[in-house]
């Protein structure tokens, strides 16, 4: 359970202060005029802050159908006062007789203590959240039922509170449905109390709030499937560097390399210096891009299939401890990424990259794919395989297009997620296709291309 934050209501913040100290002036009516004013003074510097919460509090509680009844009194006092109408009188005193039903309904306040408790803050698409409100009666008296509103993301839920004893105490639980991924904020709780009339209302909050991390769906996929290498030390590539640990050939000394590479049998042989030339070693460097733009997908459900691929695939690579950059399209308003049109999203911890994965939004005016994987290329980075993740409106000359902006020694796999396809896998000039129709069939799919 989480702790609260308050269980109090949220009355405002203020001020007060208080000056002791006595001014005396000559025995003048002018001294005892500026007494006065400087004491004046003084009392409005110390009640100012409340007087000004206390009339927004009154002017809060009328509401617009309140205003209407009160102006049509005052207006109908006037005319009856300087017209002498009668009907303007009648008028009058009935707006006057529906203020003095509406007010008794406002008096008097309930010594409610309410908490929010919740038992997890993190649940997959699908599951359900179990929020209980914890009500407690500070007072001696009795609480009549009442209402309270609770917001839950964009709806707002009416939550009947029980009548409650003094010093009674009652938990109401509220289930909470996670049906869509996302940031889900709970809170704060409302408690309003109106009249029938609907001529004024008085609302009370407490300042105890939650987020709900909504996760996409993931699936297990096979060890490796993140990266294609499989070792641990690395695998050669055909990349030659000058220190790494598999050994390639020896040539000439060249200057401004390091003495400690000299091959000193081979220099004996030949009476020239000659150095050792090592093959690159090759880890798993891993990149996940997803194309975030929501017209390449046809459908919303085919969007958040294509956000469940790529978790999948990412969260793999997290578990294995792979080097890794997992990006989605940049969408305005959010910081500028390190690679022009690229937004990085944090996976130090699974936790952290299935957090990031809920607050992914659909990025309007995002730039195509190709574009996409050319920024990551011209980026420079050391990346051994890089997975694309799309929708179905791109078609295979696009995505071939935006894999042969690679170099050649680095593999490509572009996943096209389309709802209810059946699963497909290609090979088209040394890169992958795959044609995911659900989730279940990734697995499956990696297997048959043997990307594991």
């Amino acid at each position: 359970m989480s702790h609260d934050t308050s269980r109090a209501p949220d009355w405002g913040t203020g001020t007060a202060s208080r000056t002791y100290g006595t001014t005396r002036w000559g025995d003048t009516g002018t001294g005892r005029v500026r007494t006065q004013r400087t004491r004046a003074r003084r009392w409005w510097r110390r009640n100012r802050k409340r007087l000004q919460r206390t009339w927004r509090r009154w002017f809060q509680t009328v509401t617009p159908t309140g205003w209407s009844v009160v102006a049509i009194m005052v207006i109908a006092a006037v005319l009856g006062a300087t017209l002498g109408w009668v009907e303007a009188w009648f008028v009058a005193i009935a707006a006057a007789v529906l203020v003095v039903i509406a007010l008794p309904f406002l008096i008097g306040s309930r010594a409610y203590l309410i908490r929010l408790e919740i038992d997890r803050k993190r649940v997959v698409v699908g599951g359900a959240v179990h929020l209980g409100i914890d009500v407690e009666n500070a007072g001696v008296r009795p609480a009549l039922p009442a209402t309270a509103e609770l917001p839950v993301g964009d709806a707002l839920r009416e939550i009947p509170v029980p009548f409650i004893a003094g010093r009674g105490r009652t938990v109401i639980p509220v289930p909470i449905a996670a049906d869509q991924r996302g940031v889900v904020e709970v809170g704060p709780i409302t408690l309003a109390r109106r009249d029938p009339l609907n001529l004024f209302h008085r609302e009370v909050t407490w300042r105890d709030r939650h987020l709900v991390y909504v996760h996409p769906k993931t699936v297990l996929l096979p060890p490796g499937s993140a990266g294609l290498v499989r070792d641990l030390e690395g695998a050669s590539s055909r990349r030659l560097t000058d220190s790494d640990l598999s050994f390639h050939a020896v040539r000439d000394y060249v200057r401004g390399d390091a003495f400690r590479h000299v091959h000193w049998k081979s220099t004996a042989k030949t009476g020239t210096l000659m150095v050792r030339q090592y093959e690159e070693s090759q880890t798993a460097r891993a990149a996940v891009i997803f194309d975030a733009n929501r017209e390449e997908y046809a459908s919303d459900e085919e969007f958040e299939l294509g956000v469940s691929v790529a978790a999948s695939i990412a969260l793999q690579a997290v578990r294995e401890g792979r080097e890794r950059f997992i990006a989605s399209a940049w969408a305005p308003g959010k910081l500028r990424p390190s690679i022009d049109g690229l937004e990085e999203l944090p996976s130090n911890t699974p936790q952290q990259l299935l957090d990031s994965w809920a607050e992914l939004e659909a990025a309007e005016e995002a730039r195509p794919i190709e574009w996409l994987t050319r920024a990551l290329a011209e980026s420079r980075r050391p990346l051994s395989v890089v997975t694309i993740v799309t929708g179905s409106v791109p078609d295979p000359a696009r995505l071939r297009r935006a894999a042969v902006s690679f170099p050649p020694d680095v593999a490509v796999v572009a996943v096209r997620c389309e709802r209810l396809a059946d699963p497909a896998a290609q090979l088209v000039d040394r890169n992958w296709l795959l044609t995911v129709g659900e989730l279940g069939d990734l697995p499956q799919l990696l297997l048959r291309g043997g990307l594991v």
